[in-house]
């Protein structure tokens, strides 16, 4: 029970409303007995004047402080108090607990003595000394007035406490439903999701926790395709490979040249699948060695124009190069740059039908240059452009390699423009072609 994060919590703060309710109870209990005592001293309901003005007409009848005595024990009986009268030479003459008649008043009591007047002039010293213990009327009332205190916080600690239970029932449900989703995904149920009812710090939890699901389920999702598509694309040359030389073994057919080459092109498949697979997960972990040089773009361009000129020319189409001679130099390695000129190309030259157009534009802006390769093919529907740079990914499902190749092209390109620092991103149409652009990072001028 103790290991809940609902019970720690809810007794803490139990345990910080009857700490704080207490301390208020017993400081507010002191403060006011203190305060009533200190009234009390002060004369209470009844201003001590009065009782010097009494004792001074009293003074005045008998010109002396004669049979003044019984006066003061009636005064000490009605005020509560020690009453003393002293004369203007400070001799105690009555005493309501008939102890210091006859003795100086000097020094004796700390409260201040009330001068008795006669014509203007002092006659004598009042002193009203409270008792030492509350009279039973002053101590009812302090018990009164205590338990209202205490009764008042314990009242206010039950509420505290009854909030404290609605507010932290608030606040530890959605953490009950995140570990409960949590507990869910452990057990591998990438599918769960939580609610986000507020956008406080909780709710961003919620929906940090969403995305991470999203991005686990995507991640899971990716690794079964590329574990489905990797065995897929072995399984056919291999299928062949193994088909070809069962047939040798068992004498169905000759060991000629045409079987040689197909054998042949089978194990470069093989061999070309393996290399994209293993530079791709070089690029992917930043661990491709590039050589950068300050390098020209149009040579890279025409270059690679130059390689594919017999299968524009085969299929029918028209290749456009539009790269002035005078942008500036940019910082890449010009292989690998190449690869991704030849990637794309060949990307567009596979789905631009007989008749069709392809255009390689490059302009500088900033300290970038953009180099864009347009086609007039078939274009990409919307619902796909998201995942066109996915390793193994293919607009056209069935899989055939005549329409789609192996599927790593375009995740191969994504990852070496992004090795350069650069950008790569896809804008099509369906039925007008499809607009690959990327971007170069402009060389540093060294002078």
């Amino acid at each position: 029970m103790w290991n809940s994060l609902r019970v720690r919590l809810l007794m803490a703060i139990i345990l910080v409303v009857l700490v704080a309710v207490t301390v208020t109870a017993v400081v507010a209990g002191r403060r006011t007995t203190g305060e009533f005592q200190r009234y009390v001293a002060r004369g209470g309901p009844i201003p001590f004047a009065r009782y010097a003005g009494f004792l001074a007409r009293s003074y005045d009848l008998r010109r002396s402080w004669e049979a003044v005595q019984p006066e003061v024990e009636r005064i000490g009986q009605i005020s509560g108090m020690r009453v003393v009268v002293a004369d203007a030479e400070g001799r105690i003459v009555a005493d309501s607990e008939s102890a210091l008649i006859g003795k100086s008043a000097a020094g004796r009591w700390q409260v201040p003595a009330v001068e008795i007047l006669v014509g203007g002039r002092p006659v004598g010293f009042l002193y009203m000394i409270p008792p030492t213990e509350p009279r039973e009327s002053e101590r009812a009332f302090l018990q009164a007035v205590n338990r209202s205190i205490l009764f008042g916080a314990l009242f206010a600690g039950a509420v505290a406490i009854l909030v404290t239970l609605g507010m932290s029932d608030r606040i530890l449900r959605p953490i009950e439903r995140l570990t409960a989703a949590a507990q869910r995904m452990e057990k591998g149920d990438l599918s769960v999701r939580v609610p986000v009812d507020s956008q406080d710090e909780i709710g961003k939890l919620a929906h940090a926790f969403n995305a991470m699901a999203s991005s686990l389920a995507m991640q899971e999702q990716l690794r079964r395709n590329l574990v489905s598509d990797v065995a897929h694309e072995l399984r056919t040359p291999l299928t062949n490979l193994r088909g070809y030389l069962e047939a040798v073994r068992d004498g169905l057919i000759q060991p000629d040249a045409g079987l040689i080459d197909n054998l042949y092109e089978e194990t470069m498949l093989l061999n070309r699948l393996v290399s994209d697979l293993h530079e791709l997960a070089q690029a992917e972990a930043g661990q491709l060695n590039l050589v950068r040089r300050p390098v020209r773009v149009d040579e890279i361009v025409h270059r690679v124009a130059e390689a594919f000129n017999w299968q524009v020319e085969s299929k029918g189409l028209t290749l456009r190069v539009d790269v002035p001679a005078d942008l500036p130099l940019v910082d890449v390695d010009p292989e690998r740059i190449g690869q991704v000129l030849r990637n794309l190309l060949s990307n567009a030259i596979l789905h631009t039908p007989a008749g069709g157009e392809i255009d390689i534009v490059a302009r500088a802006g900033g300290k970038w240059v953009t180099v864009a390769v347009k086609d007039t093919g078939e274009g990409i529907p919307p619902e796909h452009l998201p995942f066109v740079f996915d390793r193994f990914y293919r607009v056209d499902k069935s899989r055939s390699r005549l329409t789609g190749g192996v599927g790593l092209g375009l995740a191969i390109a994504k990852q070496l423009v992004e090795a350069h620092g650069g950008d790569i991103h896809v804008e099509s149409r369906v039925g007008e072609g499809s607009t690959f652009t990327f971007t170069l990072p402009i060389a540093e001028d060294k002078g």
